[in-house]
């Protein structure tokens, strides 16, 4: 059975559209369920939850409320409440394809060695505009990814996006839940949670691969476009990775020092190809990001 988990803070505007595609699914409605993790929102979220369960009644929609504030908290409260063997996280403005569970399972199946899995991403700008700072380094900034069109492995520091990630019940019996020390809470824009466990799954030395056909659309409002996003993004990050490095040592957090270094020479690669190609806006922004990212992280 699949486990569906969305959890939501304060989207009452794109919610119903998200569990209605995934409702749209062309797939058994026994072998799925959907379990909805309301953070505390103070909108209509919870209305728009019981309209969807009216309008839906064959889904297996299951409702929770979780008072404890951040999205770590809130998705272990999916993990727990989940009754499926392959649990599933897309955010609260992600749309799924109608072939989306379907080709899921299908994947699983082929791939019993898989005890993780991550899918293609691709934004839907509410504007309508690409920003123009937008290149394969920055896809990431706007939730997105694209491994191309085979199923192939995450290897090295590449891992799975949230709004479109999974695992098998087992593989997080043995590595554990989410760290809630990370991920963001209201407007905080600290992350980390998503590489944390991800880090945890491969040093048990299980497999994470990358579905192709399991597709989202991910809407990214205009303020996730601007200049401040960016800089509290980067800090965030930044911030994120210095707590994540301290649980496991001080020798990581100096190793993750040397890997900043490192990431400043490439990004002055970057800034001066940039320059040359005529896209100044592109270099600058890494740039501007770079050094907020390492803010956060000297911060103390």
């Amino acid at each position: 059975m699949l486990s569906v988990i969305i959890c939501t803070y304060n989207r009452e505007k794109f919610l119903y559209d998200a569990l209605q595609h995934v409702a749209a699914n062309r797939f058994p409605h026994d072998d799925y369920e959907i379990v909805l993790v309301n953070n505390n929102s103070t909108d209509n979220t919870e209305s728009e939850c019981f309209r969807f369960q009216k309008d839906f009644p064959d889904v297996h929609f299951r409702y929770f409320v979780e008072t404890k504030q951040g999205l770590s908290h809130a998705r272990n409260r999916g993990i727990d409440e989940s009754l499926g063997d392959i649990l599933v996280f897309l955010d609260d403005d992600s749309f799924v394809k109608p072939d989306y569970l379907h080709n899921l399972q299908k994947q699983m199946d082929a791939y019993p060695e898989a005890m993780a899995f991550g899918g293609k991403i691709t934004p839907r700008f509410e504007t309508g505009e690409t920003p123009k700072w937008l290149c394969k380094w920055t896809y990431s900034w706007v939730s997105a990814i694209d491994k191309g069109d085979k199923v192939v492995p995450f290897e090295g520091s590449s891992y799975p996006i949230g709004a479109n990630m999974g695992f098998r019940k087992i593989c997080l019996d043995k590595c554990g839940n989410f760290n809630t020390e990370l991920g963001r809470t209201k407007k905080n824009l600290m992350g980390g949670e998503e590489k944390d466990i991800f880090n945890r799954v491969k040093a048990n030395g299980m497999l994470i691969l990358y579905f192709p056909d399991i597709l989202v659309e991910h809407v990214i409002p205009p303020q996730r476009t601007t200049k401040d996003y960016i800089v509290k993004m980067g800090q965030g990050i930044g911030m994120s990775e210095r707590l994540r490095c301290l649980k496991i040592g001080k020798k990581a957090l100096w190793k993750r020092y040397f890997s900043e270094f490192v990431k400043w020479g490439a990004s002055f690669v970057l800034w001066f190809y940039y320059l040359i190609c005529f896209r100044p806006v592109v270099g600058n922004m890494l740039l501007l990001f770079r050094w907020n990212v390492t803010k956060g992280l000297l911060k103390k």
